[in-house]
């Protein structure tokens, strides 16, 4: 069964706020998909630890100056591509369900926030969205330790590490942020394509990072893809694959506030939270992080 109807699922913030799905403009999406992680495993864990999270954030956001979640609806679906218990999932069933989803999620009018499980995820997530834009491309803003374009890894091309080489295999424009991991392939394929690629060495002795990666923005929609293996360990350190150096808290949230107020974000993804045993560090800022993204995208939407 690719999709567990369980009336367990915590709604995200909690059930104070929990509205209907035709109440919101707001979807969370659990995706407790996990089949190629290859170094720390619990990502299908992830969407679960973020949900428990976030019944301890704020509803007030400081820096908003509002009670977001009062001001709009959040519902949170049922978890799809679930792999919990042993589940057996397919990448290529993973992929089919996600994309469907998501294509009725974006048919109905919601902003959609996908919360993985792994970061091969993504590629189901934005097909949905390529093909709700056939006409008008949009910029895939990956935030990310790793480049994630190698063609196959441990022979899958749907493996977590090819997620960006399926996407710009779809013809669609990128911009990578926070990259300090690569192997040789991924970087004879970012200077033969010429990708925009920000790393996290020039970003910690940049002043002006920020806007020349928002100027290097070319599309007016983008989808932000965030593995949370971008920020700094010492954050998040609760990932598949922790990498030192990277993003910190206050510049990445400027960095995505920007991104909002200068581009259409037509839809999210946070993945690889894998919670680690008696610590809550991890899950918590990833919960801190869907707020920050629905109070952005609320602002600039004017909702």
């Amino acid at each position: 069964m690719l999709v567990q109807t369980s009336a367990a699922v915590l709604p995200f913030l909690g059930t104070e706020v929990e509205a209907s799905y035709e109440a919101s403009k707001v979807v969370i999406l659990p995706i407790p998909y996990e089949a190629t992680t290859t170094y720390r495993q619990g990502t299908e864990n992830g969407p679960d630890a973020l949900l428990e999270a976030s019944q301890q954030v704020e509803f007030y956001d400081e820096e908003l100056d509002r009670e977001v979640c009062r001001d709009l609806g959040i519902y949170t679906h049922e978890p799809i591509a679930d792999t919990r218990n042993g589940n057996a999932v397919s990448a290529e069933e993973m992929l089919k369900v996600t994309q469907e989803t998501v294509s009725k999620l974006i048919a109905d009018g919601k902003f959609a926030i996908a919360l993985g499980g792994e970061h091969s995820i993504t590629a189901g997530v934005v097909e949905a969205y390529r093909q709700a834009y056939p006409d008008e491309p949009f910029t895939v803003i990956q935030i990310d330790a790793h480049g994630d374009l190698r063609h196959e890894y441990e022979g899958s091309i749907h493996n977590h590490a090819c997620v960006m080489r399926r996407i710009v295999d779809m013809g669609l424009p990128t911009v990578q942020i926070g990259i300090r991991a690569i192997c040789k392939e991924e970087a004879d394929l970012i200077k033969e394509k010429h990708l925009t690629v920000f790393r996290a060495r020039e970003i910690a002795f940049s002043n002006d990072w920020i806007e020349q990666a928002v100027a290097s923005i070319q599309t007016p929609r983008v989808f932000l893809t965030i593995d949370l293996d971008g920020i700094d360990p010492t954050l998040i350190p609760g990932v598949g694959t922790p990498e030192p150096g990277g993003l910190h808290w206050y510049a990445f949230t400027t960095f995505l506030r920007r991104v909002f107020e200068t581009h259409q974000v037509i839809g999210c993804d946070v993945m690889e939270l894998a919670p680690i045993v008696d610590s809550v560090v991890s899950q918590f800022t990833a919960a801190k992080l869907v707020y920050k993204l629905i109070g952005y995208q609320a602002i600039a939407q004017d909702w």
